[in-house]
């Protein structure tokens, strides 16, 4: 059982506080949705080159499927042209389409299907009740290894890589933005395309990787009801083995950028030949995204 801390200590834990630029760079990102509420606003950044994401054009969320009638307003006041969801379709079936305002273009860009290694662990943990099994399949540094192995396949598979590549074209389209992405929690395929968004931009590492951290404090609440929800359901009688899965960890990152050094030697290489990339696209994102001067 958790004690009602236990989400709030561990997911903002040393090894994921927020490192440089921190928390003054961070705040106000939040787009205030109370139906998701990991929205955010990907500008503000800087980038190597001194030009700054424009606010208000990429945005990434967690699902939209959940949105309330006080988020109608300030979600249509976005103005969206496009939003990308990167859940499955079961995913989709499961807990319900997006609630869009009228007039913006859904695009579906899956990953992840219900028969994916990490589904069906988890799957197979919360069927298990047995304390036994589940630290079998969860503890030990299995959990997070099985997060480490996920955001290596967002750079080895080629489907993945595909549909990673099929966003960032959408956002170089000058008539495709504001453009919001999103999967469910917002935090492992969210994550990741928004890593790539900002480093095509040329946003430095610590900050990508501040960008990425802050889902722990977005969705810590969150974690901790639905860990608190687990026990009290009896479905596990240990659901802190969870934590791994349901926060963002520098290590996960780390072991993405790790994989696009060990295959492409570098992203001047993975634009081109992992995503298939051209120079016309990168200097699409940056016309689109970035306010300010050129690189």
């Amino acid at each position: 059982m958790t004690d009602g801390r236990i989400a709030s200590e561990r997911i903002g834990d040393v090894r994921n506080a927020l490192p440089k630029p921190g928390r003054a760079v961070l705040v106000g990102r939040s787009l205030g949705l109370r139906g998701a509420v990991n929205a955010r606003d990907l500008g503000g950044y800087r980038t190597a080159g001194g030009r700054v994401v424009r606010g208000g054009v990429v945005l990434r969320s967690d699902g939209l499927n959940r949105v309330t009638a006080e988020d109608v307003d300030p979600l249509g006041a976005l103005g969206l042209r496009a939003v990308v969801d990167l859940r499955s379709s079961d995913e989709i079936r499961e807990a319900g389409p997006d609630l869009l305002p009228d007039g913006v273009t859904s695009h579906h860009l899956p990953l992840l299907a219900t028969d994916f290694d990490i589904n069906t662990t988890l799957r197979g943990a919360l069927s298990d009740r047995s304390a036994r099994k589940q630290r079998g399949l969860l503890g030990n540094g299995r959990a997070a290894a099985m997060m480490t192995g996920l955001y290596r396949w967002f750079v080895t598979d080629p489907v993945a890589r595909e549909r990673f590549a099929a966003l960032l074209r959408l956002l170089a389209d000058p008539g495709g933005v504001p453009l919001l992405f999103h999967c469910s929690a917002g935090k492992d395929r969210t994550g990741w395309a928004a890593a790539l968004v900002l480093t095509a931009l040329g946003v430095d590492r610590e900050t990508v990787l501040a960008d990425y951290l802050l889902t722990n404090e977005r969705s810590a609440a969150v974690v901790e009801r639905v860990l608190e929800d687990f026990g009290s359901r009896g479905l596990m009688r240990e659901p802190e083995l969870l934590l791994p899965v349901f926060r963002a960890d520098r290590g996960y990152l780390d072991a993405a950028f790790a994989e696009v050094e060990a295959g492409w030697a570098g992203f001047d290489a993975f634009w081109r030949e992992g995503l298939g990339l051209d120079e016309e696209v990168l200097a699409g994102l940056r016309a689109n995204l970035l306010d300010g001067g050129t690189d």
